[in-house]
């Protein structure tokens, strides 16, 4: 299989035969708006969603429309406005956000001169009249480009992709310092003037239709009357796929590469021997080939499911997609090794781990990003913001909630899970992915020191390495709480000693990770369930349940919790009673998880944490 990992160019993925995830039906959705806003996060698929509408408005592709579309969807039923259109198309992502303010001026005024120049050589045989470049200001430039067309009979169609990416470059580049990024979207600065321009085309019907793909709408909002004629469509629940594979799309990829596999070994088998073999194969091989055959897809797209899919982009939507980049990333080293990958993240993909960090840096980010890895990794707010301009991002006034929250979706590192039963929306983390970014992020943050980061993470190896947690609960006893006590980390509750383990034991290359698993209806504290692939190591599968008893519920001072023996701490009446909860608790979850889990090789711990001072664990033996 033919698969176009990091290829967005529509052209050469449909006639070059790589799979293509069809979404041209939605064209005809599309044409019911002339001016749109697209937001999707990073490496989502829009370059390549742009380049499909190029190919097919594109004039100068008339002859090749059916080479291109006739075998999809769009070709059994092509609307009115197919190939009737010059494209021009600017890509954001390639101005240089470095340098002065005049620099980043020039750098845009070069990508449009050049897009400009690209045009008039494409589209050279057409009888357009002269276009005047002007090297030192493409507006100049533009105004001759429209100047020419509007004496044309066909106009232009705009694609502009990552319309936000070099502007959000200079703003989170130097956070408190926003006068270059101020200088560019207000007022009169040159982002702004250039939508101007493309405004006042559209207005004369010069640029017919406009489509702009981006990741947040803060540019969009800073802009206000220099582009206030885009129609956002990215809440709208058609358009939720328009991006991302779907499920039974992820399955019919894998499903395909393993049918592949296995022909091919059965091709390469048939021998003499191996055909008289064959006549008499008993119909038990055959059962257990097809059972090899279902076992391998089904760990292959669980797998996928768990760390890729989970991304949903309208509350109406049905079902949830895919990033298609990290999609594409797994099946391409599935496809060519026969295995999945060792490291499930993409490091091309380039997260938005910077995103974390200016929301941590505000008032109210610590609380949310430490909220987002408990419970069931919930989020509520009344709505998404659509409006947010730098002047309330940078505010050093307190952000409410919905501000926080509306800010991680647009990055997708939260996404829409539903509404609670007051109507408010849910978001979450979409899958163990993302999670490792907050479980990273929160390391750091808490753990600042690189070299007591990695003490944390060798006594945590401890546990699935040997089942000896000792080591583990004497760090987080000893290090850990005593960034509790600090008084700029007050924002901790009791939730946060089971994230403290978290982030110490996060290990995703090895496991299957998390936190509040559902089982039989209950919520295990945390889980690590080793990895089909890597049942071949030395490690455990581990289960451990937490329980926090306050010192106002114990009766004792921090001093005097400080000064109990491991003996007292664990005969104290709370404690005591704390640790047979939990110690009943891991038993019934081992009970089920032995059984979902054949192979399972359990460590099982009971840790019981008084308040902020005092840790008391135990192994608790399981039968099997």
């Amino acid at each position: 299989m033919k698969l176009p990992y990091g290829i967005s160019d529509f052209r050469s993925i449909v006639l070059r035969s790589y799979y293509y995830c069809d979404r041209t039906d939605l064209i005809h959705e599309l044409e019911n708006s002339r001016f749109q806003l697209f937001l999707r996060p990073r490496r989502f698929g829009k370059s390549l969603l742009l380049s499909m509408l190029e190919n097919y408005y594109d004039v100068a592709k008339k002859n090749e429309f059916d080479a291109m579309f006739g075998h999809l969807k769009i070709g059994q039923n092509p609307t009115p406005l197919r190939n009737s259109f010059f494209i021009l198309k600017w890509d954001f992502s390639c101005v240089d956000a470095s340098g002065t303010l005049d620099n980043i001026r020039q750098s845009l005024y070069d990508h449009i001169n050049y897009c400009i120049k690209e045009f008039i050589l494409y589209y050279k045989d057409y009888g357009i009249p002269e276009i005047t470049v002007e090297q030192n200001n493409a507006l100049i430039s533009i105004k001759s480009l429209t100047s020419a067309i509007h004496t044309m009979t066909l106009p232009v169609y705009l694609l502009i992709d990552e319309y936000d990416n070099f502007a959000n470059e200079v703003m989170m580049s130097s956070i408190m310092k926003t006068e270059r990024y101020e200088s560019l979207v207000q007022k009169e600065g040159i982002l702004k003037t250039v939508f101007k321009n493309v405004k006042a085309s559209s207005s004369n019907s010069i640029f017919d239709r406009v489509f702009i793909t981006g990741v947040s709408p803060v540019v969009m909002s800073d802009l206000t009357s220099g582009y206030n004629i885009a129609e956002n469509i990215y809440f709208e629940p058609e358009y939720n796929t328009l991006c991302g594979f779907t499920q039974d799309e992820v399955y019919k990829l894998v499903e395909q590469i393993v049918d592949e596999r296995f022909d091919s070994l059965s091709s390469s088998d048939m021998t003499t021997e191996s055909l008289s073999n064959r006549a008499t194969e008993s119909l038990s091989d055959k059962k257990i080939e097809s059972s090899d055959k279902e076992k391998e897809i089904n760990q292959a797209v669980e797998l996928m499911r768990v760390y890729y899919n989970g991304y949903r982009f309208s509350l109406d939507a049905d079902e949830k997609v895919y990033n298609p980049t990290l999609a594409l990333y797994f099946l391409k080293q599935f496809d060519k090794s026969g295995k999945v990958p060792r490291n499930m993240f993409d490091d091309n993909l380039a997260m938005d781990e910077a995103k974390l960090i200016y929301i941590s840096s505000i008032s109210g980010g610590r609380q949310l990003i430490i909220d987002l890895m408990q419970e069931e990794h919930q989020a509520l707010i009344s709505e998404i913001s659509r409006k947010f301009g730098i002047q309330r991002m940078l505010s050093d006034k307190t952000h409410d909630r919905a501000f926080l929250v509306s800010f991680l979706y647009y990055f997708g590192i939260l996404t829409l899970s539903g509404q609670d039963q007051y109507g408010k929306l849910t978001l979450k983390v979409p899958n163990t992915v993302i999670k490792r970014l907050y479980v990273e992020h929160i390391h750091e943050m808490l753990i600042p020191e690189a070299m007591e980061r990695d003490d944390g993470k060798s006594a945590a190896e401890k546990l699935f390495q040997n089942g000896e947690i000792d080591e583990l609960c004497k760090f987080v006893e000893q290090r850990y709480f005593k960034v509790f006590h600090n008084r700029d980390y007050r924002w901790a509750n009791e939730l946060t000693v089971k994230t403290a383990f978290l982030t110490l034991l996060y290990n995703d290359i090895l496991f299957i990770m998390d936190s509040e698993k559902e089982i039989d209806r209950r919520f295990a504290d945390l889980t690590m369930i080793i990895r089909p692939d890597m049942r071949k190591f030395q490690i455990f599968d581990v289960l451990v349940e937490f329980k926090f008893v306050s010192l106002s519920t114990a009766g004792l001072t921090g001093e005097e919790a400080k000064a109990l023996s491991v003996e007292e701490l664990a005969i104290h009446p709370k404690i005591s009673s704390a640790m047979d909860e939990a110690v009943k608790q891991v038993k019934d979850y081992a009970v089920i998880l032995k059984g979902r889990y054949p192979e399972l090789r359990l460590k099982s711990f009971a840790v019981v944490s008084l308040g902020f001072d005092r840790l008391c664990w135990k192994q608790v033996m399981c039968s099997a």
